[in-house]
């Protein structure tokens, strides 16, 4: 793979295990990111690898100069937290809808083939149907939720008027290493792995029967490798989840028997704007895309753990 590439929020989680994965495939790498909730150290063995634009996309001029020379974005950039967004819904969209309008109108300024969105499942809501499949009308139910749809239709409209392809996959609970714990925003994951660790207490907000697909981000890494080249995929929206729903419940379980602890578990009231249950179809994603996830819950929950084990600083 000889290709440029540009990754948004190349410093984030999922935007940094992308730019390694180019880079082990012999791709040239741009990195842009403000380092509001990315950390350079997660690039820090492939600095010398990389170009590394610390910046803010939500300026047009940031975006120009990020993709000029680049044949394909991987737009990772967001604030991706339902609960900071309802505090704070202006300086979200501003993240999450006016930088990722920024980046569509310089992609399609500067002749980029293909723009890879990162959507969330969140767009959904809370519809009782399950499992979640693409052509279900959407539902937002918090700033987040509805900001991030916002961007798929910009990325649809952009393909549709413009002719810039985009494809948008729709990322159903992203977890694994290098995630963080520490924000009051973490991912369930993270922080319950962490906590049981140290010996600490969980919080669960309701009951726990709430259920999730959990995709463990080697199989979300492996979709956007294949959102670049796949045919008949130009301005769709695809599922990206691992097909299976776990409770948190059971999630406690899976994490006690890995790491070999009794969890103790303080439950509070269920949080404003998030979803009972989610569960992806991911018959489009096999189709179009030939994404077959190829890492189990259980297993990406082992490796996941065995990271923040010999990685304390995270």
């Amino acid at each position: 793979m000889t290709k440029t590439f540009l990754v948004t929020g190349g410093a984030g989680f999922i935007g940094s295990h992308i730019a390694h994965r180019l880079l082990r495939e012999g791709a040239t790498v741009r990195v842009v990111d403000n380092l509001s909730t990315g950390k350079k150290e997660r690039l820090r063995d492939v600095e010398r690898c990389i170009e590394f634009i610390e910046d803010d996309i939500t300026d047009r001029r940031v975006c120009d100069r990020a993709v000029q020379g680049v044949e394909y974005v991987l737009h990772q950039a967001a604030v991706p937290s339902v609960y900071r967004s309802i505090h704070d819904p202006v300086e979200t969209n501003r993240a999450n809808v006016i930088g990722t309008l920024n980046l569509l109108e310089s992609c399609r300024q500067h002749g980029v083939r293909r723009f890879v969105y990162a959507a969330s499942s969140s767009a959904y809501g809370d519809t009782q149907v399950l499992p979640k499949k693409e052509d279900m009308a959407p539902n937002p139910l918090s700033p987040y939720a509805l900001q991030k749809f916002v961007g798929e239709r910009y990325c649809k409209l952009y393909n549709d008027l413009y002719g810039l392809e985009t494809v948008s996959l729709r990322y159903f609970n992203v977890f694994g290493p290098s995630q963080d714990p520490w924000s009051e925003y973490s991912a369930v994951i993270p922080k319950f792995a962490t906590r049981l660790q140290s010996g600490q207490s969980l919080v669960v907000y309701g009951d726990g029967e709430q259920s999730r697909d959990f995709t463990y981000i080697d199989n979300v890494v492996e979709a956007n490798i294949l959102a670049i080249k796949a045919p008949r995929t130009a301005g769709a929206v695809i599922n990206i989840g691992c097909g299976e729903s776990l409770t948190l419940n059971r999630l406690i379980r899976f994490l006690e028997e890995i790491l070999q602890v009794q969890a103790g578990v303080d439950h509070e009231p269920p949080r404003r704007g998030d979803v009972r249950h989610s569960l992806a179809d991911i018959s489009l994603a096999r189709d179009v895309l030939g994404y077959q996830p190829k890492v189990t819950v259980f297993e990406g929950l082992r490796q996941t753990v065995e990271f923040f084990m010999s990685n304390q600083r995270w």
